[in-house]
């Protein structure tokens, strides 16, 4: 369906940097004939060397997204006017809770409304994470592939603080004051209200909110604190329980290892173990052991230190992770199978350090596909790059995201326990000093933190209606979502065999049956709740 945009700043187009606008709603820019702006924050990957264990993963995260959403724009575009998204500007307080304060910032969203049958028809609200949403968002993957069906208008909503939704003033602690979940809900809430009057969506039309890992949790939250205005939610590999010490995601990793379905074997698991042990073992064997380390694990530091040991240690098993977390998924450097191979190359001479050699050859491969130069940094380059305050520096969300880990959901990854096979570095409290060197949080606060935010959203039980919960057991992160069906309206669908987010990337031949079913239950839960919707509207008058 086609529709007519208004501007709310300057005649014509609404600026990022405009600050004129007098309403929320702002102008959409079409995107046709236009380079790829969603890749700008993305780009800013290449000027960093390092990838410290934290941010590895969402670095491969983000390289994931990109592949899939740039292959979702070239197979779903098509010549003519519409066929690009089109972007767009909302003006947003940057404090919802202070009517005193008139700050404001401009918040990024992108618009599908190829397959918008009517204005009475349902609107798919796809909520952004801890990084930049691209146009690809609503193009391609669900809810973009469901939207035909029902004749969805669809639209991306990029969280506040990060991609180009960063607000004036830089990333200063003062700043980031206003970076939260809470924040970024009550964002859904102005946006939801402000999208619907800019695109004439009738008062009838059913919000259905979608999200993945962090904005799957958004997603699921929209609706357990504004009902009345989202009418159900899909929360996909969403970690809804904030956790400091999250051991368990390594146990997750260890088990996957070690299953036939996805490509391992308790010989894969055994090897990953005994690469670790040979990482640790050439580190204690002296300057020159360890500088022959750094060259084959492209590790850009000395690893005399034993901070930047546990920097290198935490990268490698962050790699692994990462292997696991996003387990057969286009883009992705590595699978559970192809690791399992390289780390199991070479056992037929029975040497002790094959393992290590396959583990090497992981990295190389990881390293190439990410375009990086190092796997880790020193920590004291690390602290260093995660204090910038300038969001060109740190337009990537690395520093952003340290904070809300910092002052909301731990989500710290560790190896003490005795399932785990990698090495006990880096520590709990080498973690958590990250959050008193760049921010000066104490580790008691961030515990308190944690604490808090399961008492305000509810863990793992958070009471929302109409929320379908979608994980994979494979993913590591499934562990703090939720797996089982709650209540008739809080339901739940584990698949088999599937990593996170799977069920929203784009369908591929080489899907298994089980991630296909998934899909179907999908589709079939939100035929009943349009329906239900639709009964709503009836008896209503709408």
């Amino acid at each position: 369906m086609s529709t007519g945009y208004k501007c709310a700043g300057r005649a014509g187009h609404l600026t990022k940097g405009d600050r004129r606008a007098e309403h929320p709603e702002a102008c959409a820019d079409s995107m046709a004939g236009r380079p790829a702006l969603w890749l700008g924050p993305l780009l800013l990957l290449s000027l960093w060397a390092s990838l410290a264990p934290g941010s590895l993963l969402r670095r491969l995260g983000e390289h994931i997204q990109r592949v899939q959403e740039s292959s979702g724009l070239s197979l779903t575009s098509s010549p003519g006017a519409g066929a690009l998204p089109k972007q767009g500007w909302l003006e947003q307080p940057l404090d919802p809770f202070n009517t005193s304060d008139r700050r404001s910032f401009l918040q990024r969203y992108w618009v599908n409304d190829r397959h918008w049958a009517s204005p009475r028809g349902p609107v798919f609200l796809h909520l952004g994470g801890e990084g930049s949403l691209g146009s690809g968002s609503v193009m391609r993957g669900h809810p973009a592939a469901l939207a035909p069906a029902w004749g969805a208008l669809v639209i991306g909503l990029e969280h506040r603080f990060y991609g180009l939704s960063v607000p004036a003033g830089g990333l200063d602690v003062a700043q980031l004051s206003f970076l939260s979940s809470r924040f970024a809900l009550a964002d859904v809430a102005s946006a939801r209200l402000a999208l619907a009057r800019l695109f004439n969506v009738s008062v009838s039309s059913p919000w259905i909110c979608f999200g993945g890992s962090y904005a799957g949790s958004l997603a699921a939250w929209a609706r357990l604190k504004f009902p009345h205005l989202i009418f159900a939610s899909v929360a996909s590999s969403a970690p809804v329980r904030a956790v400091l010490d999250f051991s368990e995601y390594n146990e997750v990793v260890s088990r996957s290892l070690m299953s036939t379905a996805v490509g391992g074997s308790p010989e894969c698991r055994a090897a990953a173990s005994a690469a670790f042990a040979e990482v640790e073992r050439r580190l204690r064997a002296g300057p020159e052991a360890r500088g022959a380390l750094r060259a084959e694990l492209g590790a850009c530091t000395s690893l005399d230190r034993a901070e930047d040991q546990a920097e290198l240690l935490g990268a490698l098993q962050a790699l692994v992770g990462g292997t696991v977390q996003y387990d057969a998924q286009a883009g992705a450097p590595l699978s559970v199978r192809r690791l399992c191979g390289l780390l199991l190359e070479g056992r037929s001479n029975r040497s002790l350090s094959a393992p290590y050699h396959g583990l090497r050859r992981a990295v190389q491969v990881v390293m190439h596909s990410l375009g990086q130069r190092c796997l880790s940094f020193s920590r004291a380059e690390t602290v260093a790059r995660l204090k910038a305050t300038d969001p060109q520096v740190s337009g990537v969300g690395d520093r952003q995201w340290l904070y809300q880990t910092c002052t909301e959901f731990g989500f710290y990854v560790t190896c003490e326990g005795p399932r785990c096979p990698f090495s006990r570095l880096p520590a709990l409290p080498s973690q958590l000093e990250l959050c008193e060197r760049v921010f000066g949080l104490s580790t008691s606060s961030v515990v308190q933190a944690v604490g808090q935010t399961n008492s305000y959203y509810g863990g793992q039980t958070p009471g929302a209606t109409q929320v379908l919960f979608i994980n994979g057991d494979t993913d590591p992160w499934h562990v703090l979502s939720v797996t089982q069906a709650l209540g008739p309206s809080e339901l739940a669908l584990l698949i088999p065999g599937a990593s996170h987010c799977m069920d929203m990337a784009p369908e591929r031949p080489s899907d298994s049956p089980s991630l296909r079913l998934g899909r179907q239950s999908i589709s079939q839960q939100l035929q009943i709740w349009l329906g239900l919707a639709k009964q709503s509207s009836v008896s209503s008058g709408g």
